[in-house]
């Protein structure tokens, strides 16, 4: 007979689906982790390992940085360094530049990477109070392109972060550590 299914056929479909069904209906089992004690001495490595990274991470304190920022008036072609701290603002003819953040990498990173939060905010011709932020983002100095000050008249880039890690002998600034 054609399209008639076989009775082996039809009774091993039947009981496959009630298997399934019936694998469908039991509870999952419990998956709770079975409480373990840790050998001591793998606790006195786990400690040492975690301060050891916590150490690393921290560096100097973002209040101690110090960043150098380069400033160009392209009207008169000047250029100048300005030296700031996190949280520092300064004011130079009609700039204000300031400083949030700046950041290296640690001499074991790489790839090794300064970089800057900055504000830049500029007064156009006319009263006192009509300053305009021109710029605020993360300034690469090993990446130039990727955030860039666009203005006509000021450009804005990081020089250098002043700070060190655990384990340096001295205060490395990227530039020297760049050589």
């Amino acid at each position: 007979m054609r399209g008639a299914m076989s009775a082996p056929l039809i009774g091993a479909m039947l009981v496959s689906a009630v298997l399934f069904v019936t694998a469908c209906t039991k509870s999952a089992p419990d998956q709770t982790a079975d409480e373990t004690v840790v050998p001591g001495q793998l606790q006195q490595n786990s400690a040492a390992a975690d301060q050891r990274i916590s150490s690393a991470q921290s560096g100097t304190p973002m209040a101690q940085r110090v960043a150098t920022l380069g400033l160009l008036n392209k009207r008169n072609n000047l250029s100048q360094d300005i030296k700031l701290k996190p949280g520092e603002t300064q004011r130079i003819g009609n700039v204000i530049v300031q400083l949030s953040a700046c950041e290296r990498t640690a001499p074991w990173e790489t790839p090794r990477e300064t970089g800057a939060f900055v504000q830049v905010q500029v007064r156009d011709t006319g009263g006192e109070q009509d300053w305009r932020k021109v710029f605020s983002g993360w300034l690469f100095k090993q990446s130039p392109s990727i955030n860039v000050v666009e203005h006509p008249i000021y450009d804005v880039w990081i020089k250098d972060c002043a700070m060190h890690f655990p384990g340096e002998e001295a205060p490395l600034t990227s530039s020297a550590s760049s050589r």
